[in-house]
């Protein structure tokens, strides 16, 4: 015969995990562009300090000032590929007709 006990711990146990998956799917869409996008706006600001710092004769090493204004390239570059797509999915589902 089976323990009732056991039965209740594992009913118990799977509405717990299911409630931590939920609130780990939960995720906060608008936290997670903007933290993306103020990693971004560090790259800049990193670069063109690095570019302040070459015109000023303080920088010892121009490759990493160019990896720098390189990668500050490509994040915006990236950026603007994702907003692109972001904007063309919400015009699609505009069109779409319910």
């Amino acid at each position: 015969m089976p323990n009732i006990n056991n039965i209740n711990f594992l009913t118990t146990n799977n509405i717990s995990n299911t409630q931590l998956i939920e609130k780990q799917n939960n995720i906060d869409f608008s936290k997670i562009v903007k933290e993306k996008i103020d990693q971004l706006n560090e790259k800049q600001i990193e670069a063109e300090n690095k570019t302040i710092e070459l015109i000023k004769g303080e920088a010892k090493d121009i490759h990493e000032v160019m990896l720098s204004v390189e990668e500050a390239r490509l994040s915006l570059e990236l950026a603007i590929q994702i907003r692109n797509k972001l904007v063309e999915a919400f015009q699609e589902l505009n069109r779409m007709q319910l």
